[in-house]
């Protein structure tokens, strides 16, 4: 019996997100008050028989999504494979998504402005994000984030899994990152006519940055140092470890760290691979 549960902040995709559940086979509810979601899992699992289920959390009535972590742990206690994603997405975005949809905030009002709602709201939910695996929507493409969502729920949850990210400087550092890696001193193939169209999964870029002893050794230490601290990690009863590369566009260099670490990874652990910029 598989449970999602979508938390996040107003304007974050959760809609979108749970439109990629349905699709995905779930039974989808939307706008669910935290103290709800017990009783009408309970009635969905005898009434119905559904064993997949996906709920967006209502954090409007219930300012903080209260009791989340009780209710993760008494859902766990009847049998339930739970995942709790909270959708995170940065301050800049927000604004554009509100002003361009002209839709209210939930939590703006005369007194309080857009901005001044938003961070209300995140301070709100600062300890519920705690207890989800968050994944930044920031400048992300509706079908992007349906297809990271589809890849967040194929994963076994009881294991770690490991996602490697690749992302530019140029558009910030990613918000659900856990280990960040700059890359930016190693060779840009931007500048270089040929290589600038293309992406560190083409076959002319790995050329070009194969021949190049810097990338050699940066790849060396980064898997280094993720494989010598995955098992505490994992210890620590994760079950998720972003990890983010970032190069200046997100394009070349990054990508190309990405799909290697990947590749070296993927024989002993779960391993997702993401590239915000290519999305």
């Amino acid at each position: 019996m598989e449970l999602v549960l979508i938390g996040g902040v107003s304007g974050s995709g959760k809609s979108v997100a749970l439109a990629a559940l349905e699709d995905a086979g779930y039974d989808t509810i939307g706008n669910l008050p935290v103290a709800l979601v017990v009783p009408t899992v309970d009635h969905l699992a005898h009434a119905s028989e559904e064993s997949r289920v996906a709920i967006a959390l209502d954090a409007k009535g219930e300012p903080g999504l209260p009791g989340i972590g009780a209710t993760i742990d008494e859902l766990k206690a009847r049998g339930w494979n739970v995942r709790f994603v909270f959708l995170d997405t940065k301050v800049e975005t927000l604004v554009k998504r509100f002003s361009e949809t002209r839709r209210r905030h939930p939590f703006s009002s005369d007194e309080r402005t857009l901005i001044e709602a938003i961070d209300h709201e995140r301070g709100q939910l600062a300890e519920a994000r705690l207890l989800g695996t968050v994944l930044d929507t920031s400048e992300l493409p509706a079908a992007a984030l349906r297809n990271w969502v589809k890849d967040f729920v194929s994963v076994d949850p009881s294991k770690l899994t490991l996602l490697f990210e690749s992302f530019g400087f140029k558009h910030g550092v990613p918000l659900d990152a856990d280990l960040v890696f700059d890359v930016r001193c190693l060779a840009n193939p931007h500048y270089e006519p040929r290589l600038a169209p293309q992406t560190g999964k083409d076959a002319d870029v790995v050329a070009f940055l194969e021949t190049q002893p810097e990338v050699e050794r940066m790849y060396g230490d980064i898997y280094h140092f993720v494989a010598s601290w995955l098992p505490d990690y994992a210890r620590d009863n994760r079950n998720y470890l972003t990890v983010a590369i970032g190069c200046t566009g997100g394009r070349h260099r990054s990508v190309y760290l990405v799909e290697r670490l990947a590749r070296a990874f993927a024989p002993r652990y779960q391993v997702l691979r993401r590239h915000r910029e290519l999305g």
